[in-house]
């Protein structure tokens, strides 16, 4: 059993076997060894030991304390050799320590996984403005999937390769086409009877199915995740007739002697030929405004205010670009947009869907919509969240045209 104890400066790490074993093999691995590793986590070399072994006797004192950590002023610094990592470890001093706050189930070292995505020094709590709010880091380590999740994920991810060779449907596509299936049975009398049904269906899908993949974001890779949104938000905007992928355009302004290539993901053509653009994120929580508070405001997240950034200097240089770049773009991407029309960069709009609102606190909510408003002559900003009420929304209004149409 490992626990974690602050005496004075010092963060210590008390290890104490369990009742069928002893601390032999311990002592014997840092012998033989020079080093030994503790839940996957810890790894500690004989210098970091502050007790020696004395006896084996069952009855005797069989704990070992090792030095985790020194206090430097506001923070415990952990050294980066004994979690593995590119940094030196900086914890707040005033938080609440415990093994859970370094270890994940099936012994995950958390800040490990987290140095593997990052290459900075890691920092939790405390006034520095680079560090992690103790109530953000809380929320990682809760978001950490327990074993039955790490299952669930591993079967799931199984399924959705088989689901590829062997067309397993989810319960939403299944509805859907249960529902296609009845359809010849409708009655011809009223074909907007039958148009206004197929509508409400076609929305009751992509509600279900959003829901749905809500609740699996981890099955998917960024690449699925965006071509599967994108089939779905296509249901919801059916003015866009076309999608053009990895978008090749011409930023003229970063390097004035000559112009830089840039490539817009994805970009959307409307019936009129007029280019949008739009960026899909997956769901990261709290990726959209800080959880604490800057002088009463809680301001955006880098995930939020880097997407809003590229979306706008996108847009920058395709209204730069005009009519040349019109042109370029059609004589490249003809073939993907249907015959006769012409593309048109006409005070392009952008759409970024990313994140949820569904844990905001406090003021969070009305600070994002400040934010959103904001930008909404030329972004339309939306959290998942946000999707699914309008898709809900749109539902309840066609359940009620449906019910006032049945009583005519």
């Amino acid at each position: 059993m490992i626990t974690l104890s602050m005496q004075g400066d010092q963060l210590l790490l008390l290890y104490q076997p369990d009742r069928f074993n002893d601390a032999r093999w311990l002592d014997e691995k840092l012998q033989q060894d020079g080093d030994v590793t503790l839940r996957r986590t810890f790894t500690f070399s004989s210098t970091d030991m502050l007790t020696k072994p004395t006896s084996y006797d069952v009855d005797g004192d069989q704990e070992r304390v090792f030095l985790l950590g020194m206090l430097e002023g506001d923070y415990y610094k952990i050294r980066k050799d004994i979690l593995g990592l590119k940094h030196d470890l900086l914890l707040d001093s005033k938080m609440k320590m415990t093994s859970a706050t370094f270890i994940a189930q099936r012994d995950i070292s958390v800040f490990r996984r987290i140095d593997d995505l990052i290459d900075e020094p890691i920092m939790v709590g405390g006034n520095n403005e680079n560090a992690i709010p103790l109530a953000d880091f809380e929320q990682l380590l809760q978001t950490f999937p327990t074993s039955t999740e790490l299952t669930y994920y591993a079967r799931a991810r199984i399924v959705r390769v088989l689901k590829d060779y062997f067309g397993t449907m989810s319960d939403a596509e299944g509805q859907l086409n249960q529902y296609l299936s009845r359809k010849k049975r409708l009655p011809a009398t009223s074909r907007e009877s039958i148009v206004s049904s197929f509508e409400l269906k076609k929305f009751e899908y992509v509600y279900a199915e959003l829901e749905s993949m809500l609740k699996q974001v981890d099955e998917y890779s960024e690449k699925d995740w965006q071509v599967k949104i994108l089939g779905l938000i296509l249901f919801v905007f059916p003015k866009y007739v076309a999608v053009l992928e990895n978008v090749h355009i011409k930023d003229f302004y970063t390097n004035l002697t000559k112009s830089t290539d840039r490539y817009v993901d994805l970009m959307l053509v409307d019936a009129n030929g007029c280019i949008d653009i739009i960026e899909i994120k997956k769901p990261f929580s709290n990726a959209l405004v800080t959880r604490s508070a800057y002088r009463d405001n809680h301001t955006p997240k880098k995930e939020l205010a880097g997407s809003v950034m590229q979306a706008e200097k996108y847009l920058f240089h395709l209204n730069k670009w005009g009519y040349a770049g019109e042109q370029e773009i059609f004589k490249k991407r003809k073939s993907e947009i249907p015959a006769g029309m012409e593309l048109k960069i006409t005070t392009p709009k952008a759409m970024i869907l990313l994140g949820r609102d569904n844990d905001f606190i406090g003021q969070q909510r009305f600070d994002f919509e400040i934010i959103r408003r904001k930008y909404a002559n030329i972004l339309d900003i939306m959290t998942y969240d946000d999707l699914l009420r309008r898709v809900a929304n749109i539902i309840e209004m066609m359940r009620r045209h449906a019910t006032s149409g049945n009583k005519r």
